[in-house]
């Protein structure tokens, strides 16, 4: 028998490549509008995901695209707080 478990994907909104969930950041709008990173990915409302790498959060921020799959205007708070959760990782990692 298969005892290997399923690897959920999930679609990166910026680069546009399947990956593992866990190599993923989520990030949240609540029913309210609100917009948070959600590392947990168990907040409920509609989601977006981002790789944990530099180059695909500047390339989200540059082109808006959160802010148009979030279907709302964003700060640029929540791109400094998604640079520095990846840098914490890298940091913990090493």
């Amino acid at each position: 028998m298969n005892n290997r478990k399923k690897v959920p994907l999930r679609k990166c909104v910026a680069t546009g490549e399947m990956r593992p969930k866990k190599e993923l950041v989520r990030i949240v709008r609540s029913k309210e509008g609100e917009v948070s990173v959600d590392p947990t990915g168990k907040k409920s409302g509609r989601g977006a995901y981002l790789s944990k790498e530099k180059e695909a959060i500047l390339l989200a921020k540059k082109k808006n695209i959160l802010a148009n799959h979030l279907e709302v205007s964003l700060d640029d708070v929540i791109y400094e707080e998604l640079l520095e959760l990846i840098e914490k990782e890298k940091r913990q990692s090493k």
